[in-house]
This record gives C-alpha cells, sequence and structure tokens, in this order.
C-alpha cells in the first residue's frame, strides 16, 4: 500500500509541474507587422498582430533555424505566424515560431 501511495504522489507531483510549465508558455496567431533583425544576425524581434484584440506583440527571436528563415525572407512581413512564447521579465521569447501554412 505504501508503494501505491508513493507512486500517486510521485504522478500527481509530475503532473503539477508539468502544468505549470505548460501554462507560463503563450500562445499566439498572428500577423507579422514588422521584424527587426539585430546587427550580428543573433536575434530579432518580431512584431505581431493578435487578430483578437488587435494588439501588436512583440517576440523575441534567438533560435538559429527561425532566424535564417527571418534572413533569407523565408518568413516576412506579412505572414500568417502561429508562435509560443514564455515571458522573461519584459520581453516574449519565443519558444515555436512557424508560418501557419508551414514553411
Amino acid at each position: 500500500m505504501k508503494k501505491l501511495a508513493a507512486a500517486l504522489s510521485l504522478a500527481v507531483a509530475f503532473t503539477l509541474a508539468t502544468a505549470s510549465a505548460a501554462l507560463a508558455e503563450e500562445k499566439l496567431l498572428g500577423v507579422v507587422s514588422k521584424i527587426d533583425l539585430s546587427g550580428d544576425g543573433s536575434s530579432a524581434v518580431a512584431v505581431l498582430k493578435d487578430p483578437k484584440g488587435g494588439q501588436l506583440v512583440a517576440i523575441a527571436v534567438e533560435d538559429k533555424v527561425t532566424l535564417d528563415k527571418l534572413k533569407d525572407h523565408r518568413i516576412a512581413v506579412g505572414d500568417e505566424i502561429k508562435c509560443k512564447y514564455e515571458k522573461k521579465g519584459d520581453r516574449n521569447v519565443a519558444t515555436y515560431f512557424k508560418k501557419a501554412a508551414g514553411c
């Protein structure tokens, strides 16, 4: 019985830990209205327009694959983007950034 209780409490702890991480991540489906690449190409900020509220959301992009797509214009202003991001201080950092139709 003690083993069952220990296994159950471990499962509950794991569920709570993964649920809190998932809640910290926000999702957005929006249209790119502006892209600012850094001078050295190691980061970018893409501004997406949220169709629900019409507000502009600045997303920091730091992964190399997405940066390459921004540099060679495979992702450009006017494209619809599916994005997941985490708030880190005053910045929204992308964890997922792809064209809605694929890219």
